[in-house]
């Protein structure tokens, strides 16, 4: 039974032309089916055609700036003050005076083309390569005012009289002994004034005051003139004296 259905594939086909004609006859139909859309476009659909060939619409433009705002500039009347060359009153006091500053003149400096290290305000055709004015004198020095101050080794050194104190016999029976310091001043004429108690023992004070009193310095000098100096006096009290 399945013997029928199956053909025997050794068979071959006696007309070969008809395999030919079949073929052409196929491309023949498949080139008039591509070329009937190619010409007659007026068929085709408008509304694809139009979606498929025309670009997208461009985005809407953003919306205008506003409207700058107007500036309304005021201006101010000028009041004149001067009519004729002469001052007016005004008729309203303003709220605000402006203040006027004049420019100072512009320094002298001499006749214009002058020769350089020429005197200031020279006449036009001096002598070239004048002498200079000599500088002024330097100033003399001041005189110090009031006594200087000096060192203690100093006013010793310019000591001519010096009056031992006298241990006063207190203060050598209670063995007291040390130092007293005061500070006087010497005078133009070397002698001891204004004499104040910096430190000492109350017992040797009284003595060392008035063996100081009776001290006597050289002068002091300074720049040719005599001068007060103030000073440092030390009196030394020992047991061994």
């Amino acid at each position: 039974m399945f013997e029928q259905t199956f053909v025997d594939g050794t068979q071959k086909t006696k007309k070969p032309y008809t395999v030919l004609l079949s073929l052409s006859l196929q491309i023949g139909v498949i080139g008039i089916l591509i070329l009937i859309p190619l010409i007659y476009t007026q068929t085709l659909p408008n509304a694809q055609l139009k979606s498929m060939l025309l670009a997208p619409p461009p985005p809407p433009p953003p919306p205008p700036p506003p409207p700058p705002e107007k500036v309304v500039k005021v201006v101010k009347p000028v009041i004149k003050q001067f009519i004729a060359n002469q001052l007016m009153a005004p008729r309203v006091i303003p709220k605000t005076i402006n203040r006027i500053e004049e420019s100072a003149p512009p320094p002298d400096t001499g006749v214009v083309g002058g020769v350089e290290g020429g005197a200031t305000g020279g006449v036009l055709g001096g002598v070239i390569g004048g002498v200079p004015p000599p500088p002024p004198p330097p100033p003399k020095p001041k005189a110090p005012v009031g006594p200087q101050r000096i060192g203690g080794q100093v006013a010793e050194a310019n000591l001519i009289r010096r009056i031992q104190p006298v241990y006063p016999p207190l203060a050598k029976s209670a063995r007291v002994q040390g130092t007293v310091e005061f500070t006087a001043t010497i005078s133009k004429e070397g002698n001891i004034e204004n004499l104040q108690l910096v430190r000492g023992h109350p017992l040797l004070v009284n003595a060392a005051k008035e063996a100081v009193l009776q001290w006597k310095y050289r002068p002091t000098m300074l720049n040719g003139s005599p001068v007060e100096v103030i000073t440092d006096i030390i009196v030394n009290f020992t047991l061994s004296q």
